[in-house]
């Protein structure tokens, strides 16, 4: 197990250039009482190990072993600093363990920052898939409107975001999801009966939107815009989870992702209508992640993977 990494620590003012194969041969010899089973064991030359030997001594200003006619004993000072010794390997074998299960994906911190509707409605399914493949690893999830999620990204304070599409030069963007809007009514509307409204007769109904800020209420009001409707009611609430709750009590209807509804229309507390000339209205949900990060690896390689999958 040799490395030539040093280990970076001062002393008395001086930079240490002990490395961790002078570290591993000091440990072995120490059990063995015999430098030349130590280099057999370590597959090395007893001439090598010998130079690592004396090469660590010098570093540390003393020496550490007792040359006897019976073989290699400890001074005070080397056993002094066996503790400390077996903690750099150990601290070692822990990082390169660690390293191992970051790269695999068995085990590490993925950090995700996602729009509302995102985080609600798209991120559950995938996160219960990623968490099946990969149990170990912790996942931290952070919500803003999309602006926010790139803003994240570009700060480095999450791994990937996942938003509407905004383009930025700093960041990559991977689109895997399309999110069409759909017209909801109460079980009961009349619209229900119908194979197809039209837009002006949506238009006709009191309007039930949300969250002025999100880009669906803009796609929303484009829609009708385009195709010159005027709303005649309009009842404006702060998320999809209330506007549900008023289309199924009869207040109103709306237009709403059909990700965000499907669980209730397959229950029927809400119904879907077609509608025979309203524009195409959806939103792309595009992956950011910042273009100097390198080559997806390790558990954000893994992340990507089952977003491809899904896209």
């Amino acid at each position: 197990m040799a490395t030539a990494l040093a280990i970076d620590e001062s002393r008395n003012g001086k930079p240490s250039g002990i490395q961790l194969v002078q570290v591993e041969g000091f440990l072995e010899v120490a059990r063995r009482g015999s430098v030349s089973r130590a280099a057999e064991a370590l597959f090395i030359t007893q001439p090598t190990l010998t130079a690592r030997l004396h090469g660590l001594e010098r570093e540390l200003g003393t020496p550490l072993f007792l040359r006897t006619p019976h073989g290699m004993r400890l001074t005070d000072a080397g056993r002094a600093w066996i503790p400390f010794a077996e903690r750099a390997l150990r601290a070692l074998v822990d990082g390169r363990d660690a390293l191992e299960q970051v790269m695999t994906a068995s085990a590490g911190h993925l950090m995700i920052a996602a729009a509302p509707a995102v985080s609600t409605y798209v991120l559950p399914e995938l996160l219960e898939r990623f968490v099946a493949k990969h149990p170990r690893v912790e996942v931290s999830v952070r919500t803003g409107h999309s602006e926010d999620v790139v803003d994240l990204v570009v700060r480095d304070e999450v791994q990937l975001g996942l938003g509407r599409t905004i383009r930025h030069p700093d960041l990559e963007l991977r689109p895997f999801h399309t999110e069409v809007l759909v017209l909801v009514c109460a079980p009961d509307h009349p619209f229900t009966k119908r194979d197809a409204v039209a837009l002006a007769e949506v238009a006709a109904e009191k309007l039930i939107m949300f969250d002025r800020t999100s880009s669906y209420y803009e796609i929303t009001q484009g829609a009708f815009l385009s195709a010159g409707v005027k709303l005649r009611g309009l009842m404006e609430l702060d998320s999809i989870e209330a506007a549900k709750k008023m289309v199924e009590r009869g207040l109103g209807v709306a237009l709403l992702p059909a990700t965000a509804v499907a669980r209730e229309a397959a229950g029927g507390t809400l119904a879907v209508v077609a509608m025979t000339d309203a524009p195409p209205m959806h939103n792309s949900i595009v992956v950011f992640r910042r273009r100097d990060a390198g080559e997806p690896e390790g558990i954000v390689a893994a992340f990507l993977e089952l977003i491809e999958t899904r896209a």
